[in-house]
């Protein structure tokens, strides 16, 4: 009876162990495997597989300012344009972040070598010199940037509005 179940074989049960050496090479190469790829894989490929590699990652790490430009603009419209400590503090980093960042440009980009070594580098400074230019309009639209001569000389007359907006409705 233990022989009979045995040999006794379940409908979803399959057999992987080829019991002919024929059935091997009936079978076709699977779709995108060639025999002579594996051979002429050697060192120098793997170097420009590397090298490619390496260019790619440090064209993320410079683009990386720019790819928070969206992020940035979502918070500076989130902070909204009243002086209160929340507003200020995201100013401060918005401005701040970039500035580390571009004192720290050469590490950052240390082992970078060849021709794309320069403009990885001005596209790195040109998205940080954004992200600043970015803060600096956020402190301007919060009134913190003295851009009037009344803004830092008492003597001089503070600049008088002509209209005021109320409600919708202009008034004189």
């Amino acid at each position: 009876m233990s022989q009979l179940k045995s040999n006794k074989k379940f409908k979803w049960a399959l057999d992987f162990n080829p019991k002919h050496k024929t059935q091997t090479a009936e079978l076709p190469s699977p779709p995108g495997y060639s025999q002579s790829a594996g051979a002429n894989y050697t060192e120098s490929s793997k170097d420009t597989d590397s090298n490619h590699l390496l260019i790619k990652k440090l064209w993320d790490v410079a683009l990386g300012p720019l790819k928070q430009v969206p992020m940035n603009l979502f918070i500076m419209y989130m902070a909204g344009n009243s002086i209160s400590i929340f507003p200020i503090m995201m100013v401060g980093m918005l401005i701040v972040r970039p500035v580390k960042s571009l004192f720290v440009t050469q590490s950052t980009f240390k082992m970078v070598e060849g021709t794309q070594a320069a403009g990885q580098k001005l596209v790195y400074i040109f998205g940080n010199i954004v992200n600043i230019f970015l803060a600096l309009y956020k402190c301007q639209s919060m009134g913190l940037l003295p851009t009037h001569a009344s803004d830092w000389l008492a003597f001089e007359e503070p600049q008088t509005r002509v209209e005021h907006i109320g409600g919708g409705l202009s008034l004189l």
